[in-house]
């Protein structure tokens, strides 16, 4: 019981730490998980080039297993990379890209503090 008290504690202080980080490096950092994963960039590829795809049209791109696709698909909507719109029973995907426009542009504020520190 003591193990699962202090996993719990140990997750609610991570969280509880999380919140002391600006919005925007919490965005960034978001962003950074969501596209850590060779599939989900593959996927933005080709939603940009092909828009308005279902799951089952990424699959038959992907080398992967809809079940797979899918985990990919809800793991970039979470980050809002992604939106999908219902047409009858199907899911259509899309890239997001006002929201993709302001994280790129995050990443390069990001980029720019590195690159050019101030002395």
């Amino acid at each position: 019981m003591v193990s699962i008290i202090s996993l719990q504690h140990n997750f609610n202080m991570a969280n509880h730490k999380k919140a002391e980080f600006s919005l925007i490096d919490q965005d960034i950092s978001m962003i950074a998980k969501a596209l850590s994963h060779p599939a989900r960039i593959a996927i933005l590829r080709i939603l940009a080039q092909n828009p308005h795809l279902t799951c089952g049209e990424i699959v038959e791109i992907l080398p992967l297993a809809q079940p797979t696709v899918s985990h990919h698909l809800k793991e970039l909507l979470d980050a809002h990379l992604i939106t999908f719109t219902i047409d009858g029973k199907k899911s259509l995907y899309d890239v997001n890209q006002q929201r993709w426009n302001e994280y790129t542009e995050a990443f390069e504020d990001m980029l720019n503090a590195i690159n050019n520190p101030v002395s």
